[in-house]
């Protein structure tokens, strides 16, 4: 009976098979017109065309959100893409963050949570389109804007400039990186169907041909879909290059916005690359919160404007470790650990009122019924955990090895460390004698903020704004220690090759200079998270205990593991490691007060905990079922 069936199937098949092939050759119908879209030969892509997008001939409309997969664990990707896709969007949007894939120069890495084949993969699998947008510079409220901080080991640096060193360094990236995502174009039969030039370089345009190198660059890797680039209003002149589509940034919609865009290539298809959903967050401000309802109008402008846009952020997720970048105009802000951004989804990937409109919105204009979407994952709250060891600072610095000895204040990114590769985050210690006490002054060489200890007992800080410190006399030599934290590197704006850490220069006693430096290098990378578990220092924590210390418990999990918010309260400034994993800084001065504890990164059983505190230190940490992001002010 199969036998007889099979037979019949295969000849209904060769007869169907005949008929299209006649039909073909007589020009009746293209064959492309009734097979699926993957199953068409990709010759044209996506094409920039009478006022319209394209797609192998067909018209479409870009529906796109961004959501960074350097920012969420990779356990939760496909998750996260299945909720952009039931909310009625057919487009995912990234960045690629250069200093993750390639944090030492010429030691790059694509596994793990920075697998991006992996990530373009789940998108085409969850029936997603792609935008890539590899940078090399990518702002994003990332350190430095996702470039290495390694470029600022020379002095003579130039950063987004044809500079020689800065362009050797590009071309290498671009030489790992392209091949990793080149045979995953359209053309080629994967999802991306576009690649960004750079990004945002009309607000920078320090150097007239550099985004013409890059367009070059990315050419000769053998990029052959459809070029943009991304700019705000004023810097799309600047920003925009021949052969790539401008595109526009922007939250409130002006009368005029797409003017611009025709001012510079007329009756070409509009494209918003970030209308912001939102807004990031800054330490010692408030949390923005940008109203749904708004948010909602304005897209549904741009649509009835004709253009296509892309999300930014549809899901925000979150700066772990010493990721966060900062700005620098009046004054220099550090951004928060949480990338929350008021997105679309929250931080920790819940649905929120904007994401029910705006599927709402777009089943509308589809005219589809989207796929449901995806249940929400648990969080728990799993209580109170006591700090129960500690190890002062000044215990650990033994076990770090012989310090770097030089006459001069070394910036962090020159430290003979890593391999040659300087350091790249966290702390940096420097010790000195000093003779007596008087006028402590940083000449504005402290990046970014200084605990200053005489002989390990704390004096003040000192950072941009405050510069001068009193420092107590005393009998004989003593130990200076200045313990600098690197708070982020600025993202966005000019001052980007002003970006090294530390002590960047001298420092003063007295209106005389300070020589002789013993430095240590406090990264905390993992490895140092684990030698740190095995010390035979831990001792319990004292009544009186303070920071610069270390401290541990234990959170233990019962059943299957969730998401938590851990809540550091009655501590004032410093770093959580859960398993070795950094889930980035709080400080008491807010907006934040939680920081994300993803399920996936716990385990059944007891969990390590250890906080590195600067200064005034709590007993316990709190896990919880919700976070708190701040104090809200409305983004007007």
């Amino acid at each position: 009976m199969w036998s007889c069936g099979g037979r019949r199937r295969r000849r209904l098949l060769g007869g169907l098979f005949l008929l299209l092939l006649a039909a073909v050759v007589l020009r009746r119908f293209n064959l492309s017109d009734i097979l699926p879209l993957g199953l068409r030969g990709r010759s044209r892509g996506l094409q920039a065309e009478d006022s319209k997008f394209l797609l192998e001939g067909k018209p479409f409309r870009i529906f796109s959100g961004s959501v960074h997969y350097f920012r969420v664990p990779r356990e939760y990707w496909k998750d996260r893409l299945m909720k952009m896709k039931a909310c009625g969007l057919n487009t995912l949007t990234t960045y690629v963050p250069w200093n993750l894939h390639e944090t030492e120069r010429g030691k790059f890495d694509f596994s793990g949570n920075l697998d991006l084949q992996t990530f373009i993969r789940t998108a085409e699998e969850v029936g997603l389109w792609v935008i890539l947008r590899p940078g090399p510079y990518i702002c994003s409220e990332w350190d430095l804007g996702g470039l290495p901080s390694w470029l600022l080991r020379d002095p003579k640096m130039q950063l987004r400039t044809t500079y020689k060193g800065f362009m050797d360094a590009v071309y290498q990236y671009f030489d790992h990186l392209i091949p990793e995502v080149v045979h995953l174009q359209f053309k080629k039969g994967g999802p991306i169907i576009a690649m960004q030039v750079e990004n945002e370089y009309g607000s920078y345009a320090e150097d007239e041909h550099y985004m013409t190198l890059i367009e070059e660059a990315l050419v000769k890797r053998k990029v052959v879909e459809l070029l943009m680039t991304s700019d705000n209003k004023d810097g799309l002149s600047y920003g925009s290059v021949e052969g790539a589509l401008a595109t526009i940034n922007f939250q409130k919609m002006d009368p005029d916005i797409f003017l611009s865009l025709d001012k510079i290539q007329q009756g070409m298809p509009k494209m918003v690359m970030e209308y912001w959903t939102g807004w990031f967050d800054s330490w010692g401000g408030p949390h923005h919160i940008f109203d749904a309802e708004e948010m909602v109008q304005t897209v549904e402008e741009i649509i009835r404007a004709g253009a296509s846009l892309n999300l930014y952020m549809f899901h925000g997720g979150t700066n772990f470790g010493f990721l966060n970048g900062a700005v620098h105009f009046e004054q220099y802000k550090p951004t928060i650990s949480s990338y929350d951004y008021d997105a679309v989804l929250t931080e920790s990937g819940d649905y929120t009122s904007k994401y029910l409109k705006l599927r709402q919105l777009f089943t509308k204009i589809m005219g589809t019924t989207e796929p449901l979407p995806p249940l929400v994952l648990n969080k728990a709250s799993y209580g109170a955990i006591l700090m129960e060891q500690y190890i002062s600072l000044w215990d650990v610095l033994p076990s770090l090895g012989k310090p770097i000895k030089s006459e001069h204040p070394i910036n962090m990114e020159n430290l003979p460390v890593n391999d040659g590769n300087g350091q790249a985050f966290g702390y940096t210690l420097y010790e000195v004698v000093i003779p007596g006490g008087g006028t402590l002054h940083s000449q504005g060489h402290i990046r970014d903020r200084a605990q200053v200890f005489v002989n390990t007992l704390y004096i003040g800080s000192l950072d941009y704004t405050t510069q001068e410190l009193s420092i107590p006399n005393g009998q004989g030599y003593r130990q200076l220690q200045l313990l600098v934290e690197n708070c982020g590197r600025v993202n966005y704006g000019p001052k980007l090759n002003d970006q090294r850490k530390g002590i960047i220069g001298d420092i003063f006693l007295n209106n005389t200079s300070l020589r002789n430096f013993k430095i240590y290098s406090l990264e905390m990378k993992p490895s140092f998270i684990e030698s740190l578990q095995s010390s035979s220092l831990w001792s319990a924590v004292p009544d009186s205990a303070v920071g610069p210390a270390f401290f541990r418990g234990t959170l233990q999990v019962q059943h299957m593991p969730e998401d938590t918010f851990l809540k550091p309260e009655g501590w004032e400034k410093g770093v959580v490691f859960v398993n070795r994993r950094n889930l980035g800084r709080y400080w008491e001065i807010g907006p934040q007060e939680t920081l994300y504890l993803p399920g996936t990164w716990l385990q059944q059983g007891p969990n390590e905990i250890i906080i590195f505190e600067e200064r005034v230190a709590g007993r316990f940490i709190r896990s919880m079922d919700l976070p708190f992001l701040g104090r809200i002010q409305f983004v007007s």
